[in-house]
């Protein structure tokens, strides 16, 4: 081999050995993460609507409407119809304090 060709397999080598070992390291960066984001923040579904519901319950205005509550990514829908607009800035004031929420869909009604 002369040297332009070594040279040249070299270069080749170390950069195939530079791609793969970079390679090989990102994903455990970004699964490491996504695992610290989960543990800081993301509250489930589930649990977002369980706090909701159980905050509007807990409420002396919302106290007896059947307000349900879907969660979605965080996004909460509250659908039911209560007796004034009143009662739906309380419910909107309640879901957005509670645990996890990111953004509020209000399709409350009121009885007419």
């Amino acid at each position: 081999m002369n040297k332009r060709t070594q040279a040249l397999t070299l270069a080749a080598v170390m950069t195939a050995t530079l791609l793969v070992a970079g390679c090989s390291k990102a994903p455990e960066a970004t699964a490491q993460s996504q695992a610290a984001s989960a543990a800081v923040g993301n509250v489930s579904d589930i649990d977002v609507t369980e706090h909701v519901t159980t905050a509007l319950r807990q409420n002396d205005l919302l106290k007896g409407f059947d307000i349900n509550v879907v969660t979605l990514k965080g996004d909460v829908r509250l659908i039911g119809i209560v007796d004034n607009q009143a009662q739906i800035d309380a419910a909107i004031k309640v879901a957005r304090a509670s645990d996890g929420v990111h953004t509020i869909h209000d399709e409350l009604t009121i009885k007419k």
